[in-house]
C-alpha cells in the first residue's frame, strides 16, 4: 500500500474501510448505542444491547489476540499512553451521554442517519463537530486543559497492564480471557441479529491494525488509533475548507466511509429518502444535545464508540468511567425528554 500512497493516504483508506463496516452495521443491523438504551430501558428488549456486547466483547479479545501476534501495539495508544483521568472521563460520558439522547443520536448514529438522507442529522455533525474543535483547540481549550491537563503516564493505563503486572502474565492473556468470557455472556441466548456486533468490532480492531502497521513502516507520522466520532467531524470540516494545506487522516477516512456504508446499507434496505427538520423545537434541542455531545466527549476523550468500543478494546482504564457516564446520561437525558424529569430508570 505504501509504494503506491503516503501514510496519510493509506491511513484514510484504514479508516474508510473500518467506516464502511461501521455504516453497514449501523443501517442494516440497527447498530446505535441510543437504540439499545432506548430498548432495553423503554422496552424492555436487549437485543441491541446484546449487540453491542458482542461488538465489546469481539473486540476485546480480537485486539488482544493481534497484540499477542505483534500486529497491534495497544501502548502506543493515547487510551493507554496518557495518564487516566477518571473524573474526566466521568464528566465527560456523562455529558455526552445527556447531549445524545436531547440529540436523538451520537456521532455514529447522527452519520449513519444522513448518509440515509436525514438532513436533520446533518445539523447534529456540524454542531457537534465545531463543539469539539472548540474545545480541543479553539476558545474552550485553556479551560479545559486548566481542569484536566492532559499528562503522559508511565505505565500503560489499561486494566489488562495491569492485572498482568499483579500476576506476572501478558496483557495479551488477560485480554483475550475477559473479551472471550465477555462474548460467550452476550452470545448466550441472542438472536442472530446480535451478530451484526461482529462487523463492528472488526471495524475496531482493524483501525488499530491498521494503523500499527502504518506507524511502523510509513515515513509520515500516523499514529496508532481507532474510530471514533467527535472530533474527526471537525477534522473533516476542517479539511474540506483548507485540503490543499492539510492533508487528510484516519478520521476523515472514518467519517466517509460511515456515510458511504449508510448510503449502500439504507439503498440496500429501500429506506433512503430525504427529510428534514419541520419543528424548530426539535431542531434547538438537537443542537443543544449536539453541543454537549462535542464537549463531552473531548473531555472523555472519546465519545460512545471512541470510549465505548476503541478505548475499552484496549481496556483502558478511562473507557469503562466514560461508558458508564454515557449510560447515565443517557438515561437522564431520556427521562427528561419523556417524563421532563431527571429521575433514574428502574431497571
Amino acid at each position: 500500500m505504501l509504494d503506491l500512497m503516503s501514510g496519510d493516504a493509506a491511513s484514510v483508506v484504514v479508516g474508510a474501510f473500518g467506516g464502511l463496516l461501521l455504516g453497514l452495521s449501523a443501517r442494516l443491523g440497527r447498530f446505535c448505542t441510543l437504540g439499545a438504551l432506548e430498548d432495553f430501558h423503554l422496552a424492555g428488549d436487549a437485543t441491541r444491547l446484546r449487540m453491542w456486547g458482542v461488538a465489546l466483547g469481539a473486540s476485546i479479545l480480537a485486539l488482544h489476540l493481534a497484540a499477542a501476534l505483534g500486529w497491534a501495539d495497544p501502548t502506543a495508544s493515547v487510551y493507554l499512553a496518557q495518564r487516566a483521568d477518571l473524573a474526566a472521563a466521568a464528566i465527560g460520558g456523562l455529558t455526552f451521554g445527556i447531549g445524545m439522547a436531547l440529540a436523538g443520536n451520537c456521532g455514529l448514529g447522527a452519520l449513519a442517519r444522513l448518509g440515509g438522507g436525514e438532513m436533520r442529522s446533518f445539523v447534529i455533525v456540524i454542531v457537534m463537530g465545531l463543539a469539539a474543535l472548540a474545545t480541543l483547540s479553539g476558545p474552550l481549550s485553556p479551560l479545559r486543559v486548566a481542569l484536566f491537563p492532559p499528562v503522559l503516564a508511565d505505565s500503560p493505563q489499561g486494566i489488562a497492564h495491569g492485572i498482568g503486572a499483579l500476576l506476572s502474565i501478558p496483557a495479551s492473556v488477560v485480554g483475550i480471557v475477559s473479551g472471550g468470557l465477555l462474548l460467550l455472556v452476550a452470545l448466550r441466548g441472542a438472536s442472530r441479529r446480535a451478530l451484526w456486533g461482529l462487523p463492528v468490532a472488526f471495524a475496531i480492531v482493524s483501525g488499530f491494525v491498521g494503523t500499527t502497521y502504518l506507524a511502523a513502516t510509513s515515513f509520515d507520522a500516523v499514529p496508532v488509533r481507532s474510530h471514533t466520532f467527535s472530533a474527526p467531524l471537525g477534522e473533516t470540516m476542517v479539511w474540506l475548507m483548507l485540503s490543499s494545506g492539510v492533508p487528510p487522516g484516519f478520521g476523515v477516512g472514518s467519517v466517509f466511509g460511515v456515510l458511504g456504508g449508510a448510503w449502500i446499507g439504507s439503498r440496500v434496505r429501500g429506506v433512503f429518502r430525504w427529510e428534514a427538520c419541520d419543528d424548530h423545537r426539535e431542531l434547538r434541542r438537537q443542537i443543544g444535545g449536539a453541543a454537549l455531545m462535542g464537549v463531552g466527549a473531548v473531555l472523555a476523550v472519546g465519545c460512545s464508540i471512541g470510549q465505548g468500543l476503541s478505548a475499552f478494546a484496549l481496556l483502558a482504564y478511562t473507557a469503562p468511567v466514560a461508558l458508564g457516564g454515557i449510560w447515565i446520561g443517557g438515561a437522564i437525558g431520556l427521562k427528561l425528554m419523556i417524563e421532563g424529569r431527571a429521575a433514574f430508570f428502574r431497571v
